[in-house]
């Protein structure tokens, strides 16, 4: 049916209208007086949630507060939707309400699905052991919970498949999530046995676990399997996510030599658990927030079906840093963001609402990587021989007319042809004087000044279209090598920084922030505290650490459980040097932490809720469920 939609906006110069459909742009005309109008062919599915937005030179400058939806008619006629909650900062409506309050503080925990315990599960946390997390973190008013990503990283159940930055589905959940017993999984003699010893072990074993507990899956297939699939409920699944499933059951039906629908059965089953501790936890005031890793890998049903999206030829990865003297090599292929851009985004855009469907707040894993990549060529291996992808590179007139060697200094810029950038570790020291002062001045200003406007456009062409894809709060990982740019497009799309101590930024802590004591890539507090000091950590001197968090401005304050745990001398690890989750400089790291307590023990740790209460009361951040 062909609609007409019709909204009043005064545009400044060189600003228009755009209505946003089914994720299609479709550019107003101006009718005078503030009147911007287009016709377009509207079904009623596509009534029920569309947008407007402001254009300026391209790209989108500011979009409304929330969605429209209308029934069918020949004309419609709108008006902007503006915020109405006096003294909310954010730009976009969020679907979980307690962010948009003005003034709103609160805080959370920080803890991997795998790392979970439980009596219940089999050698690896899964998503059925979020309740009782849940439980404890509503009654100490906390508000929300932070997971690392939780897709699929199956490739042939080795220590390499234990890298949650390493999905090869953007979509699909992990299947060493699923409650077996719940899947039809007897617990006979063999199943109890296998169970203890898994879950006797301090740290997660995931090959063993991976053998065993897939091996009970494939079991509970080959038994209920041909039911359930023939199930309304396992059709409707299919069905409404056939636009990723589809894809990802083949490859991987491909990859095993199984039914495709094995894999969809699969995905079914971690849906309605997952959903479930999600319904439960919004129900208590209590959110999870997510984590958007900033890769794909080559080696995934994404790159599989969609080659044309990704930089097949290089890895990605971040230049040296707090984390790597030698930077980092993900190993996995950049984002082809021109080819994305031709379909506005659309691969992006359901990511995000199907990660939505789980979560109220999502961690950009590396925003910096919308802005720019660092991209290292497939032939080295060391994150230090990259260079930025997009970037104003130096042709060999312009070095040579600097009087500089290329040798040393330089690497070809594989984008552009003929050009070269400065290494981001140059072999300098045996030049002379002024060649040194002179590349020191082009190092500079390359790395902090000359692809400033680049890297700010290349945000701003991309951030505003995916953040109006979805209600998700979001909060960036802005950690490294920052530009300065960067602050300043996050603040124009009120996404949250991330703010910790370790990682000074040089100003103080923003109110629209998250601040952290540690995370999943650092040591824990005991650790930092230990490293300094030589000794532990003693249960006040924690609780002065987390209340420096909890009395500063960010508007929000997450933890790792660890360091929740560190408050209480009975609950707390005693080997707190394992308490460290990754070692970002080893690529081969193994992920294998495990809370050394079973879940259950948290709801029952009385002491240790009635200080959390406490602080949190006392900080103004105690989450009040309304």
């Amino acid at each position: 049916m062909k609609t007409t939609f019709s909204i009043h906006y005064d545009t400044t110069w060189g600003e228009s209208l755009s209505l946003v459909l089914q994720d299609v742009k479709h550019p107003m005309e101006w009718c005078g007086n503030g009147i911007w109008k287009v016709s377009v062919n509207a079904s009623a599915a596509a009534l029920k949630d569309y947008f407007y937005v402001v254009m300026r030179d391209g790209l989108i400058a500011r979009s409304e507060w929330e969605h429209h939806s209308a029934t069918a008619a020949p004309v419609i006629e709108d008006h902007w939707n503006d915020c109405t909650i006096p003294g909310c900062k954010f730009a976009r409506k969020h679907h979980a309400e307690l962010f948009d309050r003005p003034g709103f503080r609160g805080a959370g925990t920080a803890i991997p699905v795998f790392a979970l315990r439980s009596k219940d599960d089999f050698g690896i946390g899964d998503f059925r052991d979020l309740r009782p997390i849940v439980d404890w973190a509503a009654a100490t008013g906390q508000c929300l919970l932070q997971l690392l990503p939780v897709n699929d990283t199956t490739r042939k159940g080795q220590w390499k498949d234990s890298y949650p930055y390493s999905p090869i589905s953007s979509f699909a959940l992990h299947p060493l999530y699923l409650r077996l017993q719940e899947i039809g999984v007897k617990e006979d003699a063999a199943f109890k046995r296998a169970q203890k010893e898994l879950n006797e072990l301090p740290e997660l074993d995931y090959p063993k676990v991976f053998k065993k507990k897939m091996a009970l899956v494939r079991k509970a297939w080959e038994d209920h399997g041909a039911a359930d699939v023939a199930s309304a409920s396992f059709k409707r699944f299919a069905k409404a996510n056939a636009y990723w499933l589809d894809e990802y059951a083949e490859f991987c039906a491909k990859r095993d030599g199984v039914e495709a629908d094995y894999w969809r059965w699969i995905q079914w089953h971690l849906d309605k658990q997952f959903a479930d501790e999600v319904k439960h936890a919004r129900a208590k005031g209590v959110f999870f927030k997510g984590d958007l890793p900033i890769g794909v890998s080559s080696d995934s049903a994404d790159a599989y079906f969609h080659p044309e999206l990704f930089n097949l030829d290089s890895s990605a990865g971040a230049p040296p840093d707090f984390f790597s003297e030698e930077g980092q090599n993900w190993g996995f292929p950049t984002y082809n963001w021109d080819e994305m851009a031709k379909d506005d985004y659309a691969w992006w855009k359901s990511r995000l609402r199907k990660m939505s469907e789980y979560f109220d707040a999502f961690r950009i894993d590396h925003i910096l990587g919308f802005f720019r990549i660092w991209e290292i060529p497939l032939e080295y291996k060391s994150g230090s021989m990259g260079h930025f992808n997009p970037a104003i590179p130096y042709r060999r007139e312009e070095i040579e007319a600097m009087g500089l060697p290329l040798e040393g200094l330089f690497l070809p810029d594989p984008r552009n042809p003929g050009c070269y950038q400065p290494r981001i570790l140059p072999e300098s020291y045996n030049l002379p004087q002024w060649q040194q002062e002179s590349f020191g001045a082009l190092y500079n200003d390359f790395f902090y000044h000359r692809n400033d406007s680049l890297w700010r456009w290349n945000a701003e062409r991309k951030l505003p279209e995916l953040l109006n894809a979805t209600g998700m709060l979001a909060c960036g990982e802005d950690l490294g090598m920052v530009p300065d740019c960067v602050p300043g497009v996050m603040e124009h799309e009120t996404i949250l920084s991330l703010e910790m101590t370790s990682m000074d930024k040089g100003h103080p802590w923003p109110e629209m922030a998250v601040c952290a004591s540690s995370s999943h890539d650092m040591a824990t507090l005991r650790m930092q505290f230990a490293e300094e000091n030589g000794r532990d950590m003693e249960p006040w001197e924690v609780r002065r650490a987390i209340w420096d968090h909890l009395s500063s401005r960010p508007m929000l304050a997450i933890f790792p459980l660890q360091d929740w745990l560190a408050l209480d001398g009975s609950l707390r690890r005693k080997d707190f040097e394992n308490e460290r989750i990754n070692q970002p400089a080893d690529p081969n790291h193994h992920w294998r932490y495990r809370m050394h307590l079973d879940v259950d023990a948290l709801p029952a740790a009385k002491g240790l809720a009635v200080e959390i209460e406490g602080l949190l009361k006392d900080s103004g951040r105690y989450n009040v469920k309304h």
